[in-house]
């Protein structure tokens, strides 16, 4: 039986100006990070026998993963557009910092971003995550069902903002 799976959607080519330059700053410092592991690798594999060499295998693995990297930002950072203006208008859109309620009374903080530039630690999460989707449009004091998997939660929009500047 084959290991086959859909192609994965895809994604939304939106992304803050922060963002942009986040995704700018990984691929140079991936390059320089590049450019130590084919020096460790080469003196690796001076060292004689590969096959049983544990760094050079490490650093053959490394090297990979940095080159997958590399070819993924190579190809997406040309098709992003960076949003750089904040909509006018005080519904939910690209960029918004949007509080909600949920039914427990507990309020949330998101911003909505870039599938790029998700972080759990900021809340900033998908514009294409269901959160998300659910909140585009809406207005303050709007009542917002939200469905995650088999559950759907019920929130409540409390505040809309825009970041001033970038």
């Amino acid at each position: 039986m084959g290991r086959w799976r859909p192609p994965t959607p895809a994604s939304s080519p939106y992304i803050t100006p922060a963002g942009f330059a986040a995704l700018q700053e990984e691929l140079d410092g991936i390059w320089l990070r590049r450019r130590d592991v084919v020096k460790a690798l080469s003196a690796a594999a001076a060292e004689g026998d590969r096959s049983e060499n544990a760094e050079y295998i490490y650093r053959k693995k490394e090297l990979g993963g940095l080159d997958r990297r590399i070819r993924f930002l190579q190809k997406r950072i040309p098709s992003l557009n960076v949003v750089k203006e904040s909509p006018a208008g005080d519904a939910v859109y690209f960029g918004a910092y949007v509080t909600i309620c949920d039914d427990a009374g507990n309020t949330h903080t998101y911003r909505i971003v870039g599938p790029d530039e998700t972080d759990a630690k900021t809340a900033a999460i998908s514009i294409d995550s269901p959160v998300a989707k659910a909140l585009l449009k809406k207005r303050v004091d709007d009542d917002v069902q939200v469905r995650i998997g088999d559950k759907t939660s019920t929130v409540s929009i409390v505040s809309i903002r825009y970041a001033v500047s970038e």
